[in-house]
């Protein structure tokens, strides 16, 4: 079984696409495909599907959607040798539901394995080794999780919660790619995410420093200006003393001078006040 769902939801068993059309069986899919190979409880899939108030009728309804997928699978496995069923791919187990993925693929499983190789050559100082494994990582994002799926309670929490470990990902590798001295190439992305992520502060903290190493010291300190404004405006918080470090060393510096990053670490979150710089 092939597991996509950093982007558009898709599922294919034996090279056959099982993602049904439907929205409310789509979302139960989505949910095992995310967790494949692990039990989902019943609890979890009921709230997913109604939220806190589900019908009388929510298991029976529930049991109803797994036997689409079932058919969807069966249909799939038509050509096979007949050694796994509908039943096995989409078992029933006390409690719950598992997808049994047979070792195949996930975008999510492979998302994890790369990123994770790229912050242990972070840490050992092979920062051409962590931009290359962070890029492979991020590449395997088409669009937002779940892009194409509905979602209710558990997926929307598992959207957040993927997204976060994305940024994550790209945090580290910007840095990367800034200790190889790729400042003027990141100039035109880090544009992008600080206005599509305007409270996240090491976004703006790298910004900064590409901007000021590439000497355009005004510009470096504008982006600070920008961001202090909204934050102050809709969080009613002053920037963190790491950025406000930051900002004071641009200044000093003056035109000719590069200022040193400051040390900084991303505190995971939910995306806004959690995404401040901290000293590592």
């Amino acid at each position: 079984m092939d597991i996509d769902v950093l982007g558009a939801l898709a599922v294919r068993e034996n090279g056959t696409s099982i993602t049904p059309t439907a929205p409310k069986p789509r979302q139960v899919l989505a949910l095992l495909a995310l967790h494949a190979d692990q039990v989902v409880p019943v609890s979890a899939l009921i709230e997913e599907l109604w939220g806190a108030e589900p019908p009388r009728s929510a298991r029976t309804t529930l049991q109803t959607y797994v036997l689409q997928l079932r058919a969807l699978i069966a249909t799939a496995l038509e050509n096979t040798d007949g050694t796994r069923t509908a039943k096995d791919v989409l078992v029933t187990l006390p409690g719950g539901y598992l997808l049994n993925s047979g070792g195949g693929t996930s975008d999510v499983r492979e998302f994890d394995r790369l990123a994770g190789l790229g912050y242990r050559a972070m840490d050992a100082g092979d920062a051409a080794g962590a931009a290359r494994l962070l890029r492979e990582a991020l590449a395997l994002w088409s669009g937002p999780a779940f892009a194409d799926v509905h979602g209710g309670v558990q997926l929307d929490m598992e959207t957040r919660r993927l997204e976060e470990t994305r940024l994550c990902a790209l945090d580290q590798r910007i840095e990367a790619d800034m200790k190889l001295g790729r400042h003027r190439e990141l100039l035109a992305e880090l544009t992008v995410l600080v206005s599509r992520y305007r409270t996240h502060e090491n976004l703006h903290g790298q910004f900064m420093l590409a901007l000021h190493r590439s000497g355009r010291r005004g510009e470096a300190l504008d982006v600070y200006k920008r961001l202090r404004t909204t934050l102050v405006r809709d969080l009613g918080l002053e920037p963190s003393p790491a950025l406000r470090r930051l900002q004071r060393s641009i200044l000093m510096a003056g035109p000719e001078g590069m200022p040193k990053a400051p040390a900084m670490a991303v505190v995971a979150g939910t995306g806004t006040r959690s995404e401040r710089l901290v000293r590592a």
